[in-house]
């Protein structure tokens, strides 16, 4: 048998941290974050941690040592995949890793659920093509970005623009490419991002939707992508869509599902679609897109002694289906190029919960959903099949509707906890800011009767039963924490802007200067916390607490204004 060797592009590892480099501050006085000091290779890092390729090598055998990312980088079901096969994987990250230096994922790990925090993605740009001069008779090499971000569709085109210049020019076309990522700027929603690469220019909006362009004869030519991270719906759920909302319900619910699929495309794409038909709503609970049977949790994810974990798995190994026979929830699709064939044999199909997977593409589950099913839309989207309507209108559709559905359910749930939030009355900038009231359940229900999610959705069924459910699941413990956190931070927030409103230094001249010390140093920490967590308060509100702080040390002796101008220690 033979063996995949890697190769790991990670140019910031070799970096002395003694090389620093000096960025102007950003645009847009203290509303903006402070890029000081950057390393080199920090900004590659905020983009990427480092690019993969990953050969089969029928000469090296077993002697190389196999990774999960070998392993992952390749197909493994009996699919073929001849030609270029893109797809990605989402793994754990190491407990042994350091963080790299200036990175802003730090903050985006804190405030993610448990299960969300130190995962990558790896996204695969896989060739396989005959060649006689090779021992197996074939040429398979892929090249792998693995990143924190999980900017799909962002990644894929990047790879369709670095892949074939990289098996045409090899090694030196990576170095070119690394060094252009290295001058990107952080990935910061919300500005216009322009990411020079190999000659191509790709244009990031303020909505993080993305447009490629590139010079051609002296005329700049572009290509647009609808989103950076959204993956088509409609193709993806095409081979199942008689049960999207079915499938909705389980997703919302955090239920243990398996995706067994052709290809690790199939695999990888419906995985995502399914975390994305919940969106505007967090998925807090696990998912692999690709999963193999070397993966480090093959053993977690398939034992018989516990109940399957929440999560979402992807497979393309006919093994699987023994291994994962006991699940609650299987999702098994066909070639999605057969998608006429597929609906025809969906519509007639019943779910049922079999002990035996048979070959044919359905959802196999004994799950009796909560909801009535939607006919209107499985219409409207068979409609659009007959009528050749285009793919991305059908896409469009399918998402507008998992958007209303999700809302319909979130809003009851937004509103309950606006209620629970204090009065801005109640807010007094020499006293700590109020607490959030606990969310109660039983009174979360009783709000239903009237303000539920029959004001904005015309389905019926056991909504009751529905928010029950979910009310256990990792996402509501996801969502609750999330909002929470927000609404905790946007009454500190209140807090402050209350603060700056005082005349602080007719205050200090009651109190002694020990009391004013002490005020200088509760002000300064205030500041520092909103600048860290880039607290939500209205423009100029810091500018003007760094100048109560300052008034307010120019009235103490100077001795005392000497120690209190002294920067902090930073901590180490």
């Amino acid at each position: 048998s033979g063996g995949r060797g890697m190769a790991v592009y990670a140019p910031f590892s070799y970096i002395s941290p003694a090389e620093e480099i000096t960025l102007p501050a950003w645009p847009g006085g203290d509303e903006e974050p402070e890029e000081a000091l950057l390393l080199p290779w920090d900004r590659f890092s905020t983009w990427l941690h480092c690019i993969c390729v990953v050969g089969f090598d029928l000469e090296l055998g077993q002697a190389v040592e196999k990774t999960s990312i070998c392993y992952l980088s390749f197909p493994d079901s009996n699919s073929g995949c001849l030609g270029d096969t893109q797809f990605c994987f989402r793994f754990r990250q190491g407990s042994n890793r350091k963080s790299s230096l200036g990175c802003f994922l730090e903050t985006t790990d804190r405030d993610a659920p448990p299960c969300l925090k130190g995962h990558y993605y790896g996204y695969v740009y896989f060739r396989q093509v005959r060649d006689k001069s090779l021992k197996r008779g074939y040429f398979q090499k892929s090249l792998v970005l693995i990143s924190k971000l999980p900017y799909v569709t962002f990644y894929h085109s990047l790879l369709k623009i670095l892949a074939p210049e990289y098996f045409e020019k090899q090694e030196p076309c990576l170095e070119a490419a690394c060094n252009d990522i290295d001058r990107w700027p952080t990935p910061q929603p919300g500005r216009i991002l322009t990411l020079p690469i190999m000659g191509v220019v790709i244009k990031v909006d303020q909505k993080m939707n993305a447009c490629v362009c590139w010079f051609q004869s002296d005329s700049l030519v572009s290509i647009v992508l609808p989103t950076i991270h959204e993956v088509d719906l409609f193709r993806c759920f095409y081979p199942v869509f008689f049960h999207i909302q079915m499938l909705w319900e389980l997703v919302l619910l955090g239920e243990a599902l398996v995706v067994m699929a052709p290809s690790p495309a199939e695999s990888s794409d419906t995985v995502l679609a399914l975390v994305s038909c919940i969106s505007p709503l967090r998925y807090c609970s696990d998912f692999r897109p690709y999963f193999t049977i070397h993966d480090s949790e093959f053993k977690e994810y398939t034992t018989r002694t516990q109940a399957p974990p929440s999560v979402i798995l992807g497979v393309t190994n006919p093994f699987f289906a023994k291994t994962l026979q006991h699940w609650p929830h299987i999702i098994r699709i066909g070639d999605m190029k057969q998608t006429g064939e597929m609906a025809k044999q969906m519509k007639v199909k019943k779910l049922k919960n079999l002990k035996t997977l048979d070959s044919k593409p359905g959802v196999y589950t004994a799950y009796k959903p909560y909801l009535n099913k939607d006919e209107d839309i499985i219409k409207q989207l068979q409609k659009g099949v007959q009528q050749k309507r285009p793919s991305a209108a059908q896409n469009a559709i399918l998402r507008r509707y998992f958007l209303e559905l999700t809302q319909s359910f979130i809003i009851p749930l937004e509103r309950y906890l606006a209620s629970l939030m204090p009065l801005q009355k109640s807010i007094s900038p020499w006293k700590s800011p109020p607490q959030l009231r606990p969310f109660i359940q039983q009174d979360f229900m009783k709000t239903l009767e009237k303000a539920g999610p029959q004001l904005t959705s015309r389905l019926k069924g056991d909504w009751i039963g529905l928010y029950r459910h979910f009310l256990k699941s990792p996402n509501f413990d996801g969502w609750f924490r999330n909002r929470r956190r927000e609404m905790t931070q946007k009454l500190e927030a209140l807090h402050l802007e209350a603060l700056c409103e005082e005349d602080l230094q007719q205050r200090i001249q009651k109190h002694t200067e020990v009391e004013a010390v002490d005020l200088v140093l509760k002000l300064k920490d205030k500041l520092s916390q909103a600048e860290k967590e880039q607290m939500p308060v209205r423009p100029g509100t810091l500018a003007k607490l760094r100048a109560h702080i300052e008034a307010v040390i120019l009235a103490l002796p100077e001795d005392l204004q000497g120690i209190l101008h002294k920067p902090s220690t930073p901590d180490l």
